[in-house]
């Protein structure tokens, strides 16, 4: 059995990963690509035409690339509203910033690589292509990373297709099996030199590299140049830079032993044979007229931004106190979401609808205490969901006579059988209508509104402790792109608590936010006290919160900058009885300059069945640059109410394929019945433990390439030191789109879940032994304890990846697997086995569960014994020569070159 795409499942259950993206391939090119500006990027008319010819010759370069196959139609750009109009500009649809499929924008740390956000497995679209506005104006940086158009493919492999790096930035050499000394690469035919700089003062050569004693490789600071005039085509993940380049590593060409994200991600198959199991390339035959037009490039621009809440005031929403529930999230919509300058409307719906409100544009508190006398507080009649949606179309319309590019926050807890009939009109209007389904019986038809226009779609139960009905309405911000205009939710926590208690704990303004900050405290039957101490010791209390009797909630706003520092609070129920009180805290950033660290959780799928595990992720980043170090906690909470959380983990198993890429990733299993289920990430940072760091997949930087026999050096990369990017405690709340879950079996659940594959066993010798290591999986995927392991070793590579069962055997009956994520060690001896200096062992490892199911194969280890060759026998002399130099030197005052080519000779002593 070959280990190649055999975690089909995975595949299957993570199709919607890239779901934002709305590109089409239609008669093998694609459409509607979307690249967006950032709103902070300076007006500049080179960058368009920077993109229109990036995506030209991207398209030629890709249509190379794919054998014919593929090449790009249209692409949009979105413009900044910031930027000056244009008669030729477009006004957006669906289209957004939040959705773009290319983003340019500056980037937070230090860089101009290109990287795609990837958080599937193989063979699974990413999320988007960040490249700088340096990179797009600068053609200096093309020498390093190769010309934008085969860069552009270059990402595009990994966004659209679902493959990865074939270098390696972390083990940029390796032992090969023929006991070379390779450079990480794909095809291997690609040759090159290995070079280091030696440096003497300012005065630097470059010198072949020497071997480091203790891994057997080049020494650190060792870089590989490859020759730019060489007949190697197959090399787009690795270097589309070099000219010759022009294909994929393919099943002939590519290098199996390289120790790259590609092959632990990808069962060692090749870029090619991956990208051709992609539905794109499925559905796409080569066409048998090779020429193809240039894409079309049409240039949007953002106008102001206009949404219309349409609510639901039909009969049921008078049960489980819903309508009082819908106004409280309506109201903290209107009066601290929605961003300043946008146009709002309110529509309520029942059997018809009415409009409650025409659009006002939001310029200060006035409108918004205006708008919210509009919001709805009683309920009676039938459901009819087109009526609200059509006459909220009305509304949007009078902004400029179109409903392109408006949003309508759609929220309905009833079913209408016949909302399909509204469904062309919605597709057609170029509108985006984020969906809110309240309670166990909104209609299905709900997610295919919000799916179609691209908006977002949410979940809320009818169990007021889980805070989701404002969770929900807190999330839904502009898509702009622009983060000084987006509130940040901080904290939002609700809970049951017994008469006289009191809700108490701590809440932290940390650095990157401040501006426009709210706490806004809730509750269920009885205005509590409140008590909340700012970090300078200054008491607020009921007396500074204004209330509201009809949304039960009362709002303090921190005028100017909130201190940085924690808040405590103390609410305390004077009823008789328990009732939920409950906290939510939003804000603003502090500095323009200065991006605000933000969470984004996703689920793998919008829909699974009982067999099919989900996956939660949640993306924590700041200015595109993620942030490590963190406890991350997924709270889930289906229709019956009975809350699930799952720790989020980024250390590069189960789950997370990629280890401190700031993507907290885990399984999700514990299904509890059939429906809807709502997803909440809380985000906490770790005391000294929280930092940023470089995002993963970066384009290769090309330290130069070798000419006619000469080196050509690009300049050195800019190295960044992790202690300058410590970040101090932070914490984050929000909302992920909801999820269905359908074919739950009654009674006991059967175990229908293996163990999860492993991906990042290691092996090395010591000495006579061989220490293995890896993140233990579970019974389940990744939750609890797998029963037994199998390990197998080889000489023979190819045999373990062929026929598993074919390799010998690992006596492992002393080892009893740990819990799911604990680090695994396992030392043990080789029997009938020589182990003597270059013996090479291949380790392959499966899991077992207590009814017998057998996890996937897990990647392949290498372990290989390299034994340095003793130094003492030339140190002695060379010790002396460089004494006997470094007189001469000290005695005339002259540096002579035999120091400097000794130093290089004996760095390794």
């Amino acid at each position: 059995m070959r280990i190649i795409a055999v975690l089909a499942f995975i595949s299957t259950l993570q199709i919607s990963l890239a779901g934002d993206s709305i590109v089409k391939l239609k008669d093998n090119g694609y459409e509607d690509i979307v690249i967006a500006i950032n709103p902070k990027i300076p007006e500049d008319v080179r960058m368009i035409e920077k993109i229109k010819e990036m995506v030209k010759d991207a398209s030629i370069y890709m249509f190379q690339a794919t054998k014919q196959r593929l090449f790009i139609k249209s692409v949009k750009v979105l413009i900044p509203k910031s930027w000056s109009t244009n008669i030729s500009y477009e006004r957006p649809k669906t289209e957004s910033y939040d959705k773009a499929d290319i983003i340019i924008a500056d980037p937070f740390i230090y860089g101009d690589f290109p990287y795609t956000l990837q958080y599937g497995g193989c063979g699974v679209k990413g999320k988007y292509v960040h490249l700088t506005p340096n990179f797009m104006l600068n053609d200096k940086v093309l020498d390093i990373y190769g010309p934008r158009g085969r860069v552009f493919v270059h990402e595009w492999a990994h966004l659209r297709w679902g493959v990865f790096d074939e270098y390696n930035n972390d083990n940029p050499f390796y032992i090969s099996e023929q006991g070379k000394v390779e450079a990480t690469r794909c095809p291997l035919a690609m040759g090159g030199l290995s070079k280091i700089d030696v440096c003497l003062n300012d005065n630097c050569v470059k010198e072949s590299c020497k071997i480091d004693h203790d891994t057997g490789v080049y020494e650190e600071g060792c870089e590989f140049y490859p020759n730019k005039d060489q007949d190697i085509h197959e090399s787009i993940m690795y270097s589309q830079t070099l000219d010759p380049v022009n294909a994929f590593c393919d099943e002939n060409s590519h290098n199996k032993e390289a120790p790259n994200e590609h092959n632990r991600l990808c069962n060692y198959q090749s870029t090619w044979e991956v990208i051709m199991k992609s539905p794109d390339m499925i559905s796409s035959a080569p066409l048998i007229n090779p020429s193809i037009v240039p894409p079309s490039v049409s240039l949007l621009q953002y106008k102001e931004r206009v949404v219309t809440l349409v609510l639901d005031v039909s009969g049921s929403m008078n049960e489980h106190n819903r309508i009082s529930r819908m106004y409280q999230a309506s109201e903290v919509f209107i009066m601290q979401i929605v961003e300043s300058g946008s146009y709002v409307g309110i529509v309520i719906f029942s059997s018809g609808a009415t409009v409650q409100s025409e659009l006002v544009k939001i310029v200060d508190t006035f409108q918004r205490e205006k708008m919210k006398t509009f919001l709805p507080k009683t309920a009676t009649g039938g459901t009819n969901i087109c009526a609200g949606v059509r006459k909220g179309f009305e509304v949007n319309k009078k902004n400029d006579a179109s409903t392109h590019g408006t949003e309508i926050v759609l929220l309905t807890d009833g079913e209408d059988k016949e909302i399909q009939k509204c469904f062309n009109e919605v597709g057609a209007s170029g509108a985006i209508i984020h969906t809110v389904a309240l309670g166990v019986n909104a209609d299905k038809g709900l997610e295919q509104l919000s799916s179609m226009t691209g908006g977002l779609n949410y979940f809320v139960s009818d169990y007021i402790d889980a805070n989701g009905f404002i969770d929900a309405f807190s999330k839904i911000t502009t898509g702009s792109g622009d983060f000084t205009e987006k509130s940040i939710q901080i904290e939002s926590t609700a809970t049951a608590i017994d008469a006289f208690k009191c809700l108490t704990g701590k809440v932290t303004i940390d650095n990157t936010v401040g501006n426009e900050t709210f706490f806004l405290v809730t509750w269920e039957s009885g205005i509590p006290t409140i008590s909340l101490t700012d970090p300078n010791k200054k008491v607020y209390d009921n007396g500074q919160f204004v209330s509201d009797s009809v949304s039960k909630s009362t709002r303090l706003k921190i005028p100017g900058t909130a201190e940085k520092g924690q808040w405590e609070y103390n609410i305390c129920n004077n009823e008789v009885a328990a009732q939920v009180l409950g906290l939510t805290v939003n804000s603003q950033a502090s500095d323009p300059r200065v991006p605000p660290i933000v969470v984004e959780p996703y689920m793998s799928t919008d829909s699974s069945s009982f067999r099919n595990p989900v996956i939660v992720y949640a993306v924590v980043t700041q200015g595109l640059s993620p942030v490590l170090g963190l406890n991350v906690t997924a709270i889930i909470e289906p229709e019956n109410g009975k809350i699930r959380t799952l720790q989020l983990l980024d250390n590069g198993a189960g789950a997370d394929i990629m280890k401190n890429d700031g993507i907290y990733s885990k399984y999700f299993t514990d299904f509890s019945g059939n429906g809807r289920y709502g997803l909440k990430v809380r985000v906490e940072s770790k005391s000294k433990t929280a930092k940023l760091a470089l995002p993963k997949n970066q384009a290769l930087y090309l330290p130069g390439y070798v000419e006619n026999g000469a080196i050509i050096s690009n300049p050195p990369k800019p190295k960044v030191t992790t202690d300058e990017l410590n970040i101090g405690d932070f914490t984050r709340t929000a909302s992920g789109a909801a999820f269905r879950v359908t074919d739950i079996p009654s009674g006991p659940l059967p175990d229908v879940f293996k163990p999860g594959k492993i991906i990042d066993l290691q092996a090395i010798f010591q000495g006579q032994q061989v220490a293995l290591s890896w993140t233990a999986t579970g019974d389940d995927l990744d939750k609890g304890n797998a029963s037994r392991y199998d390990m197998r070793m080889s000489h023979n590579r190819e045999e373990l990846l062929d026929n598993f069962e074919n390799g010998t055997v690992v006596d492992t009956t002393e080892l009893i697997p740990l819990p799911a994520g604990t680090m695994e060690i396992f030392n043990f001896t080789p029997q009938n086995i020589t182990i003597k200096n270059g013996t090479v062992l291949y380790f392959v490892l499966v899991a077992i569960d207590k009814v017998n199911q057998m996890s996937e194969p897990s990647n392949l280890a290498k372990a290989l014994l390299f034994i340095p060759p003793d130094p003492r026998s030339n140190s002695t002399t060379g010790a002396v020569v460089l004494l006997i130099l470094l007189a001469v030197f000290f005695t005339t005052g002259v540096v002579v070159l035999s120091v400097y080519c000794l130093v290089r000779k004996k760095r390794q002593y």
